[in-house]
């Protein structure tokens, strides 16, 4: 069957992030978090008084915390942007004088920025990631497509364009952008139609992902599955009760299922 389209997840598929941990990802979210706060007192939206800064983050992280379940439970996707704009919002209900006519989409799309920034740093493509991707991009009649649950667009943009894959891409979406998260059903169609296909095209396109919401989503729409593996495990991890599922190692691995 000739492949019409192929479409990646991105962490632990394309890229890994260095020795993960739970502690290592909220170390790079508190020191992004340092760089939002020195902007939002640069731009005096809010003062410079320990105080302030203290509830702000104290809303911040329950907030963060309360999105983060909804996301599980429901697989509506809460952007970084939201999550600032409805801390600054409950920072001006419990009584603060906030700057509101300084926070534009802009503005809060750079304090996301900053505060995925460190998070950013730890992102590396695998080692054979670019040849695979210029060996499907030489291929004229193969579309390529990537799909992430990030809440937050311009951190996976600004990754590949920095490691130099971006234009690799036909269509680059992620759960910020279309407001849900894999495995519904809705962003896997959504990118295919941005791709030029149809949903009759699924059964002509492959998924490659690294967990259950890349690969349950995908196999529900028809689409064909592979599975990267990756080394380490994640807490409460979906089993993938699939039969007969393509596993790889190595992302190039999909080379051998391209027609």
């Amino acid at each position: 069957m000739k492949i019409r389209g192929i479409i990646f997840d991105f962490g632990f598929t394309l890229f890994s992030f260095e020795n993960p941990s739970i502690e290592k990802y909220l170390d790079c979210f508190r020191r992004g978090m340092s760089k939002s706060i020195k902007a939002l007192k640069q731009e005096k939206i809010i003062e410079d008084n320990n105080q302030i800064l203290e509830d702000f983050l104290t809303i911040f992280n329950k907030k963060r915390a309360t999105y983060f379940k909804l996301a599980m439970k429901t697989k509506d996707e809460f952007p970084t942007t939201l999550l600032f704009k409805s801390a600054l919002d409950l920072l001006k209900e419990k009584g603060y004088e906030i700057q509101e006519e300084k926070i534009k989409e802009d503005f809060l799309e750079t304090l996301a920025e900053l505060y995925h920034s460190c998070e950013e740093e730890e992102w590396k493509p695998d080692d054979k990631t670019k040849f695979t991707l210029e060996s499907l991009s030489k291929i004229s009649t193969l579309k390529i497509g990537l799909i992430s649950n990030h809440p937050n667009h311009k951190t996976i943009k600004n990754l590949l364009k920095k490691n130099e894959m971006k234009d690799y891409f036909d269509v680059i979406v992620t759960s910020a952008k279309f407001g849900k998260r894999k495995p519904i059903s809705g962003i896997f169609f959504h990118t295919l139609k941005r791709m030029g296909l149809s949903k009759k095209d699924a059964e002509h396109c492959i998924m490659v992902g690294d967990e259950a919401a890349d690969i349950i989503g995908a196999n529900r729409i028809g689409m064909q599955i592979i599975l990267k593996e990756r080394e380490y495990e994640f807490p409460y991890e979906k089993e993938i009760k699939i039969p007969n599922l393509i596993r790889i190692k190595s992302i190039e691995e999909v080379l051998q299922y391209i027609d």
